[in-house]
């Protein structure tokens, strides 16, 4: 998928103007590609256009777009979040009541890097690339950046109807596992063209 242009940002009020309906659109976008793994964990997988809006979103909430190089600055965020050819990039997020328990849990997962996998039919386990930004020695973000980069095989196996797709994160704080549904399966697979 190519990166979002800058060209590509529409003004405060262009973007007000159609927002309900973008909003509309993506919010079920978002639900056909969102996978809950346990309790406290769900995985976004990401795409263009989800990106296209996140960067809209921000550059509303922030009142920035008159800021220069606020929307530039948005793209630099935002765009490497965007799947490359022959991968699937998600946004993988931690949840807790509270914010003591939320700093207690996110100290117990540092380590997750090489725990999060995504299988799909029987081929081999595709270990996520985690964004090493998120991370420091004593705790995690709640929010990580992820990257499936997929072999031939497993894109030809993504794309067959009726292929298993499991996401697995196997980390001594935190156990979970999920199957995605054929309408999630589609729309990944729809990111591989």
């Amino acid at each position: 998928m190519e990166p979002i242009r800058l060209e590509e940002i529409l003004s405060p009020e262009e973007y007000e103007r159609i927002r309900p309906e973008v909003r509309r659109r993506i919010m079920a976008l978002k639900a056909r590609r969102r996978v809950p793994l346990g309790e406290h964990a769900t995985l976004h997988f990401e795409t263009r256009e989800t990106m296209w809006y996140q960067v809209h979103e921000m550059l509303r909430a922030e009142g920035s777009w008159a800021k220069p190089g606020a929307a530039a600055a948005e793209l630099e965020a935002y765009n490497p979040l965007i799947p490359a050819a022959g991968e699937l990039s998600a946004t993988l997020m931690f949840e807790y009541e509270s914010a003591a328990e939320r700093a207690v849990k996110l100290s117990q997962l540092v380590g997750i890097e090489g725990r999060l996998k995504l299988l799909i039919g029987d081929a081999p386990p595709v270990a996520a690339v985690f964004d090493a930004a998120q991370a420091s020695p004593t705790r995690i973000s709640s929010v990580q950046y992820v990257k499936f980069p997929l072999t031939a095989l497993h894109g030809e196996l993504l794309r067959q109807e009726g292929s298993v797709v499991k996401v697995i994160l196997d980390h001594p704080a935190y156990k979970a596992q999920a199957v995605l549904g054929e309408e999630t399966r589609r729309e990944l697979a729809a990111d591989l063209l």
